[in-house]
């Protein structure tokens, strides 16, 4: 790209002030600490030894700052652990990455760098418990996430299935593990591809009165989830051959309106075709003249009226 700015840098320094410093150098930390001084939340990556080296540690800054909140983000639960680690390393680490692909195909990463806006998300709700601590009692408090933590609290069931069944999770492409038909995805008239999310039972006999598929109500092999979760490949047998006689648009116009979860597969131009989508798209002119873009990171909306 001929950009004399990179749309990565751009998508996580919205409105950000930025000062580069060199904290071995005694001017350059003792700016840093001016900062500091004034400031209520420090949020940290440093490795804890090197934090300890040049005095910018949770302990030495909160003795010295007792209404600071510090906010510390690590690779792996013990602190200590210096090991290198970045999103694609937990992403392995943390099990996701074995479980994401097509069967018997290598694993598959996430497109985005979800580990590490996971940990920040969590540092970010530390953050918030320490400010409404402060403001009630006065003190500061030191915040610590890590990305290995905050991936693992977000296995959810995932981790339950292995936990309470000993199953280890497979690759299963888009599908769910625990629900049919979910994540399933079909082939219309036009070659453009359908998804399912059909999460209750309700809404399956909503999608079989819709595509005329009644006698599967009275088949045992799918009148419940847990039936039609073990007799899957079956039931997409089934579909398949149905949502192949009609366009995706017909089929959209259809389902949507009989209640039935469905969903189009949305490139990113598509995806900011939306309204909801542009009305989340922030602004900034670079240095340069370029007007840099991003989508907003925060999508809560508070009415304090």
């Amino acid at each position: 790209s001929d950009s004399p700015i990179s749309a990565y840098w751009c998508s996580v320094n919205y409105k950000k002030t930025h000062v580069f410093l060199d904290l071995s150098q005694s001017d350059d930390l003792q700016q840093a600490l001016a900062y500091i001084a004034d400031a209520d939340v420090v949020i940290s990556n440093f490795k804890p030894a090197s934090a300890r080296r040049m005095g910018v540690d949770s302990e030495t800054l909160r003795r010295k700052h007792p209404r600071l909140i510090f906010a510390q983000i690590n690779s792996f639960a013990d602190p200590e652990d210096e090991s290198p680690a970045f999103d694609m390393v937990l992403q392995a680490e943390a099990g996701y990455l074995y479980m994401c692909g097509e069967p018997d195909r290598q694993p598959v990463r996430m497109p985005v760098a979800f580990i590490d806006t996971l940990a920040a998300h969590q540092l970010k709700e530390g953050i918030l418990m320490a400010m409404l601590h402060r403001e009630r009692t006065g003190q500061g408090a030191t915040v610590t996430t890590s990305l290995m933590e905050s991936a693992l609290a977000s296995l959810v069931n995932q981790a339950s299935n292995y936990l309470m069944t000993g199953h280890v999770p497979q690759r299963m492409g888009t599908r769910h593990p625990n629900i049919a038909p979910y994540g399933d995805m079909f082939a219309c008239a036009d070659d453009n591809m359908i998804l399912l999310a059909v999460g209750t039972e309700r809404q399956f006999v909503r999608l079989c009165q819709a595509l005329n598929l009644e006698d599967l109500l009275q088949n045992p092999d799918y009148q419940t989830n847990a039936a039609r979760v073990l007799h899957r490949e079956a039931l997409d047998r089934l579909l398949a051959a149905v949502f192949k006689t009609r366009k995706l648009d017909d089929w959209m116009s259809l389902l949507k309106p009989a209640g039935v979860p469905v969903a189009r597969i949305r490139n990113m131009g598509a995806v900011f075709d939306l309204p909801e989508a542009r009305a989340m798209i922030l602004e900034e002119p670079h240095d340069s003249g370029v007007i840099t873009r991003r989508v907003k990171t925060v999508a809560v909306h508070m009415d304090f009226s």
